[in-house]
């Protein structure tokens, strides 16, 4: 057996998220420390991207806040993670959807899947 995966098993969180794509909009509850104190922070926002496999596995939330849209990169194996809940699953053509920072208004919405 490849000795890179024997690592990865031994340190793999055992945290199992939903099925998300790109075009998904999720809520991930992430765990925040505030000197001795932890509380739950909860980021609604896009699936933009998902990228690696694997331990370096990462996905990219975007979010408007006011008016500026803020983007997030979350490790798939970050400790910090509590849970993601899926909210709606969008349906896009493309596995990056780069192109939704650019549009503004309704323009910018995604259409749902109905399963």
């Amino acid at each position: 057996m490849d000795l890179m995966k024997v690592v990865e098993k031994e340190f793999a969180s055992g945290v199992e998220f939903p099925k998300f794509r790109a075009g998904d909009t999720v809520t991930v509850h992430y765990k925040i420390k505030e000197g001795n104190k932890e509380r739950i922070q909860q980021y609604r926002g896009v699936v933009i991207q998902r990228s690696g496999a694997g331990m370096t596995a990462t996905f990219t939330v975007r979010k408007m806040s006011g008016n500026i849209g803020v983007e997030r990169i979350f490790p798939v194996t970050s400790p910090f993670i509590d849970k993601v809940e899926v909210n709606k699953y969008g349906k896009v053509r493309r596995a990056r959807i780069f192109y939704l920072r650019n549009l503004t208004g309704k323009k910018a919405r995604i259409k749902e899947k109905i399963f």
